[in-house]
């Protein structure tokens, strides 16, 4: 696959993306991004008299976190209000919803009588990297963005031409339909 289309832009990944369906956005990726995909399991010791090694008892399993880094860069002026709409749903994706925010999906009658919802849940795809059979649901727990100011800038917004967004994010599931070691390597499906 090239990287640009004959004209020179950037070849956008159709099926490497972060979606936030609340804030009405999906943030393309132009390249393939840095994507580190962790989780732990909690074990605890049970002795016995006897044992030269005690008990191994599994105890519970840790976020399953996934590290995103997207690559950007101005290759066109139409980009520059396209990226900064980037920069600012990742901005908006850790702050809960306020009761002035219902039209954009906080559901703030259904929290308890709380004046917020939760942040937006996003929904990740890149490729098979993350899951077999589709985007998976995560909320995004940090962000952090890189303006280098060693290559050119727009004068007038003073967006750099290439920046990177650093995403922290924990997947979420569905009570009904947790993971578990056969389904994820028998199904190759998580």
């Amino acid at each position: 696959m090239n990287a640009t289309i004959p004209d020179g832009q950037m070849n956008v990944l159709e099926k490497c993306y972060i979606d936030i369906p609340s804030l009405s956005i999906t943030l393309k990726m132009q390249s393939l991004p840095d994507i580190s995909d962790g989780k732990g399991a909690q074990y605890g010791d049970e002795t016995s008299i006897g044992r030269s090694t005690p008990f191994k008892t599994y105890q519970n399993s840790d976020n399953r976190t996934i590290g995103w880094t997207a690559h950007y860069m101005v290759t066109q002026e139409k980009d520059i209000p396209l990226l900064f709409s980037y920069i600012r749903a990742v901005q908006a994706a850790v702050y809960p919803f306020d009761s002035k925010d219902s039209n954009l999906g906080g559901n703030v009658a259904g929290n308890g009588g709380a004046p917020y919802a939760p942040p937006p849940v996003c929904k990740l795809q890149c490729g098979d990297l993350l899951s077999k059979v589709g985007p998976i649901n995560a909320v995004l727990k940090s962000y952090s963005i890189k303006f280098d100011p060693s290559v050119p800038w727009d004068e007038k917004t003073y967006l750099p031409y290439k920046f990177d967004l650093d995403l922290s994010f924990d997947v979420i599931y569905n009570q009904s339909d947790l993971p578990g070691a056969n389904r994820i390597f028998n199904d190759s499906s998580l």
